[in-house]
């Protein structure tokens, strides 16, 4: 009979989360804690309504919605959700409500410790650390049952029923943990999933976009660029000046379109075999005078040699941009790193700076078009960076602390005879993070 009861306890504790899952997935309403709190505790009050009653005590779930939703939905729900508890524990009644109260204060004051912690796992661990979690609930309730058997004068010792009782309850509430936290995670995971697809549809629509603009506006540009430098041969004076001005500024229009055009297609023309080792050479020693000028130290550590297919002028633009965001991040007096560790399949690039960081949101938005930490920019070059690592089977990840600086990791598959090619319908997924 106690079987049957506790399964029926899973079932609702899972309801909870198949409500958030299934209904609200899209609603700010299922990610308030409040709400969060309400439908755990409803879950935690019907568990206690129908528990199964035995040895003077109530055998039921009503920690597990308690502990998931310290986890899941934050303090603020599990304290909600002790309050549902401890007003079904008023309407049972029996002699046991003192041990009942005391119980369910013993068994939210773990949760509710170290409930700040639980994100900072990643996903499979979460899983494991709230199985965990749900021992300490059962710790407790073994504790109260043998205080109550103590003062009542239950006989505990060689009472082989109570014993199979506490193994049935303890193996039904780890594996009813286990289930509802997967579920939360699968429901974490799948909202994250979607937010990917919304994002790389709207910078596919954007990069089409982006690359008509660009045909129709480059062609008036070059035309009216190239009148201008022969109006320049035939000026002098303050004029002359004036024309310096507006050539400079076409060309950096120029640029702004090209970087469009790649962002939408950057095209690998000509595929060699390189030395990633030569390349980052030849990138940091472009850019020494123009951390120079700004004040920046650059110093690089590229002691091994390894070799990919790909088209060298793309991946030298891809570094030229990464390189130069972290010069230009760091105050003067600072340091840019760059490092280069080559192993069986895979270059690791290293760039790390002691400049002004980013937020966890910042990092979120890496690889954004149109979103930038600096005053004048476009966020294009980063994009563009993005894209080709990618074509290139590679991947970026950012890690950074703010005021303290910015370290970006850079794989490079060593992919020997296979040749790199751009793939328009390759996804758009630039960190491997997030809670982001």
């Amino acid at each position: 009979m106690i079987i049957e009861k506790l399964l029926l306890h899973v079932l609702i504790i899972l309801a909870p989360v198949l409500i958030q899952t299934s209904l609200l997935e899209n609603h700010r309403l299922g990610k308030s804690p409040v709400f969060i709190g309400v439908l755990h505790g409803i879950a935690a009050f019907m568990c206690l309504i129908f528990a199964y009653e035995s040895f003077g005590l109530y055998w039921d779930f009503r920690y597990i919605p308690l502990v998931l939703s310290m986890l899941y939905g934050g303090r603020k729900a599990g304290v909600i959700v002790l309050v549902f508890i401890l007003t079904a524990r008023v309407i049972n009644g029996g002699d046991a409500i003192i041990f009942g109260f005391v119980s369910a204060f013993l068994a939210g004051t773990l949760p509710f410790l170290i409930s700040n912690r639980f994100w900072t796992f990643p996903p499979k661990k979460r899983v494991t650390f709230a199985v965990l979690l749900g021992f300490w609930p059962a710790l407790v309730m073994l504790g109260i049952l043998l205080s109550f058997a103590f003062i009542a004068g239950v006989p505990v010792s060689g009472n082989k029923e109570m014993g199979i009782y506490v193994l049935i309850f303890g193996g039904i509430q780890v594996l009813g943990v286990g289930v509802a936290a997967q579920l939360n995670e699968w429901m974490i995971e799948k909202r994250l999933l979607r937010e990917e697809i919304l994002k790389s549809e709207k910078l596919n629509t954007l990069g089409e976009l982006a690359a008509s603009i660009a045909h129709e506006v480059r062609n008036p540009l070059t035309v009216v660029k190239g009148f201008l430098q022969l109006m320049k041969k035939q000026v002098t004076g303050t004029h002359d000046e004036y024309l310096k001005i507006v050539l400079s500024e076409l060309g950096r229009a120029e640029e702004i379109i090209n970087d469009y055009l790649n962002f939408a297609k950057p095209e690998f023309e000509k595929i060699e075999k390189i030395n990633v080792k030569e390349v980052l050479s030849d990138v940091t020693v472009l850019l020494n005078a123009y951390a120079l000028k700004e004040g920046v130290y650059l110093e690089a550590d590229l002691k091994e040699d390894g070799f990919l297919l790909t088209d060298r002028n793309k991946l030298k633009q891809a570094f030229v941009n990464i390189i130069k965001n972290a010069i230009e991040a760091t105050p003067p007096q600072g340091n840019v790193s760059v490092n280069l560790e080559v192993t069986h399949t895979q270059a690791i690039i290293t760039v790390e700076d002691t400049g002004k960081g980013m937020t966890k949101d910042q990092i979120s938005r890496i690889g954004t078009l149109f979103f930038t930490t600096k005053v004048q920019g476009t966020g294009l070059g980063t994009s563009v960076s993005l894209r080709i690592i990618e074509a290139m089977g590679g991947h970026i990840h950012y890690s950074s602390i703010v005021n303290k600086g910015t370290v970006v990791t850079i794989d490079l598959p060593l992919n020997g005879d296979k040749v790199a090619k751009f793939d328009s319908n390759f996804p758009n997924t630039y960190m491997n993070n997030p809670n982001a």
